[in-house]
């Protein structure tokens, strides 16, 4: 960060002598003798930067970088266009705090606009908060904020990702919200069940699907929605935004709230982390919405500004009528998901997501014929399908050794295959051929 400018002995004095304290030691007598470091740190000598360099290096050897993945669940190979880091890497954005002083956080407030505008665009909501932590929580302060004195009961389908299940699970112990699970039936929401269970229940408080599911099926949100608002209760949809480039959007459907993670959207696997939680609503529950929100104003000559906007409704306000704790965002990884769709734009999304399900499909026939079969054979699926497998285990072992990461191993008879627009013709064709040896 070429403009930090690191304060001075003098200066440390100061503050130091401000708060009441003489010197460092002073600083910390609070800590007990026993915590704090005798000695000096039992560190080893010294070394060049060419020989941590080669320290460095060695150990990521150690790692195992796969040249094709073909596994999701949650996390998505997807390209980065170069100019996401790019930008974001910029000293300007590296420290992008919640912004309190509009006055002097008009940059970072405006790519928080930006940001909350396209993805209420994307799914067709009237508003969006400046995101969450990821997917998980994000479904869990959504179904959060359902809750009301006469509905608690929070509904969930089986088809949903089993950690986003957890997440609410927990988020809902100690809030006096219950959760039920709606069975699955071939692959989708059962929703004869679903009628059946909130008709009978005037607590429900919400419904929470996946659009497409766990198992990459594209449910009938359209129906749902129907037996959803019949009963008075409101439906949340936990999305795949890069889907959205070809589905109809929440909107559309008539989605009450908006949650998914955001991760497909520029930031890479990077590992598990930092993900982005994305989280929008109509207008009837905007005040109820966590986190924050960038209104866009004028300023006393008349000048377009930002805001944090609507803050009555924040928890560092109201506290005691708080629905979360939640008191900050992910700028930093918003802002990278707002570069990604304007650096892609509405043709190239939905360029992106038209490879994706179209090379699903292709390897989908090619592994039903090397005789793996869908699971589940008459369900519409984006880029994710469930085959049947006689042997999982020997078939991802044999591809890890080839350099591909295979699906995700399901139970011992299935597995759960990802493709993305980086998944090439040769590398498809080389897990089918695979497949025909293995159950050979």
């Amino acid at each position: 960060m070429g403009t930090f400018i690191p304060n001075t002995k003098k200066e440390q004095q100061d503050m130091l002598h401000e708060i009441g304290c003489k010197d460092w030691d002073d600083l910390f007598k609070d800590i007990p003798p026993e915590a704090r470091v005798k000695g000096g740190l039992n560190l080893p000598p010294g070394k060049s930067e060419a020989e941590v360099s080669r320290i460095m290096e060695k150990t990521a050897d150690k790692n195992v970088v796969f040249h094709s993945i073909f596994r999701g669940a949650g996390a998505y190979n997807h390209y980065v266009p170069a100019s996401v880091n790019a930008i974001a890497g910029k000293e300007e954005f590296l420290t992008a705090y919640t912004p309190y002083q509009a006055e002097i956080s008009q940059g970072i407030l405006q790519s928080i606009f930006e940001y909350q505008t396209m993805i209420c665009e994307l799914t067709g909501m009237d508003v969006s908060n400046a995101s969450l932590y990821d997917g998980a929580s994000a479904a869990a302060e959504a179904c959060a904020m359902t809750r009301d004195r006469k509905r608690s009961v929070i509904y969930v389908s089986e088809t949903v990702d089993p950690r986003i299940l957890q997440v609410i699970r927990t988020y809902s112990f100690g809030r006096d919200m219950e959760v039920k699970t709606v069975p699955a039936s071939d692959g989708a929401t059962d929703t004869a069940a679903l009628k059946e269970m909130l008709d009978a229940d005037p607590a429900s408080a919400c419904f929470l699907m996946q659009y497409p599911n766990y198992y990459g099926i594209i449910e009938d949100a359209d129906a749902i929605a129907e037996i959803v608002h019949a009963s008075k209760t409101q439906l949340i949809m936990s999305v795949n935004p890069i889907a959205l480039g070809i589905l109809k959007t929440p909107g559309e459907i008539g989605a009450d709230i908006v949650c998914g993670e955001g991760q497909p959207l520029g930031l890479g696997l990077a590992y598990g982390g930092p993900y982005l939680g994305i989280l929008a609503a109509t207008k009837k529950n905007m005040r109820k919405m966590v986190g924050r929100y960038v209104g866009e104003t004028t300023d006393s000559q008349g000048k377009r500004g930002y805001v944090l906007t609507l803050q009555a409704r924040e928890q560092h306000i109201r506290r005691e009528k708080a629905s979360s704790n939640v008191c900050s965002n992910e700028a930093l990884c918003a802002l990278k998901a707002s570069i990604y769709l304007a650096a892609v734009g509405p043709a190239g999304l939905k360029k992106a997501a038209e490879l994706c399900t179209s090379k699903a499909h292709y390897l989908a026939a090619g592994l039903s014929a090397a005789g793996m079969p869908l699971v589940y054979k008459n369900q519409p699926y984006f880029h994710e399908f469930v085959t049947e497998c006689s042997d999982p285990s020997a078939l991802l072992s044999t591809l890890q050794d080839k350099g591909i990461l295979g699906g995700l191993q399901l139970s011992d008879h299935e597995i759960l295959w990802c493709t993305t627009e980086l998944n090439s013709r040769e590398d498809m064709d080389t897990v089918i051929e695979t497949a025909k040896e293995v159950l050979a």
